[in-house]
């Protein structure tokens, strides 16, 4: 396919190799006039919001993805396939499903759950387990450390469903398997990049409780984001220098 892509106006050389997707445009543009050096708008199609700047000296791309898997499929399989990106971060929020989970602790998703049909596009005779490039894993929880942040990393559930009527609910179950928390798009994510044969990681704040009335303030939640963006640019700048 030719570039732009239908959903991506960016020249190739506009989009940095490893990019950092929250869900909302405006957060992706907040991202990036707030920690990025001399960001540049490089995508505005569909008012999905993509910078380009730099963070420690190292190109960043902070790029909205939408909500949900079908619209994190579409831009991470063009950034993956066409622009040639390495590493796609997605930072974004999460429900807490364990009780050991706090509001705005940082979770990892090693692995990506999902009752998505996502995979059926793949035509597998078996079930496939998405999971996060451990490079990328393992340098996110270094850049966590060295904030003095414990990350907490295990299983996510990306579910397609935001409300499910009370009788269809099958969150218990999930948690009964170890899942820590729920968001929804990190298994679409890594599926695309397991298909490029490229890194993917999601990293979340909890910003609520499933079975607890707990929510994040307006100022909690800018807090921990600022966490959570700061701990994605720094794993951005460890990969750099991987080479």
């Amino acid at each position: 396919m030719p570039i732009p892509t239908p959903h991506i106006s960016a020249k190739k050389e506009d989009i940095a190799k490893t990019v950092l997707m929250p869900g909302d445009p405006l957060r992706a543009k907040f991202i990036a006039e707030t920690f990025l050096e001399s960001p540049v708008l490089v995508n505005n199609v569909r008012g999905v919001q993509g910078h380009t700047g730099t963070w420690k000296g190292v190109p960043v791309t902070v790029m909205a993805s939408g909500m949900g898997i079908p619209a994190i499929g579409i831009y991470s399989w063009e950034l993956y396939n066409f622009y040639d990106v390495d590493n796609i971060i997605r930072i974004g929020s999460a429900g807490a499903m364990r009780d050991d989970l706090k509001l705005m602790d940082i979770v990892a998703g090693q692995g990506a759950c999902t009752d998505s049909n996502f995979a059926h596009q793949f035509e597998l005779n078996g079930t496939f387990a998405p999971i996060a490039d451990y490079t990328l894993l393992s340098n996110c929880v270094e850049a966590a450390k060295e904030k003095g942040i414990d990350m907490k990393v295990g299983n996510i559930l990306s579910s397609d469903n935001f409300y499910s009527p009370s009788n269809c609910d099958d969150s218990t179950k999930w948690r009964d398997m170890g899942v820590m928390a729920v968001e929804m798009e990190a298994a679409g994510l890594y599926m695309n990049a397991a298909r490029a044969g490229k890194r993917a990681l999601c990293i979340c704040t909890i910003s609520d409780h499933l079975y607890r009335s707990e929510a994040l303030s307006s100022e909690e939640r800018q807090l921990s984001l600022t966490q959570m963006i700061e701990i994605a640019l720094d794993t951005a700048v460890k990969m750099a220098k991987l080479g």
